[in-house]
């Protein structure tokens, strides 16, 4: 089994350590935010402005489903 990389296998980690299936799919969508945003700075009004990478989190997928 190939290993996954460490964004993947954060997700999967997260997914696994929960009981139920709607938190199973928050807490992935967490790990993966966590796993590809990026700070941008703030705005005028001092808001934290966060992004995440759209091509990571597909290649995460993409990662996972080819397990």
């Amino acid at each position: 089994m190939p290993k996954l990389s460490p964004q993947a296998q954060a997700v999967l980690d997260a997914y696994r350590s929960s009981h139920l299936s709607i938190n199973n799919l928050a807490a992935a969508l967490r790990a993966a935010v966590a796993c590809s945003q990026q700070y941008k700075g703030k705005d005028c009004l001092s808001n934290e402005i966060w992004e995440c990478d759209a091509d990571e989190l597909l290649a995460i997928a993409e990662e996972l489903e080819s397990k």
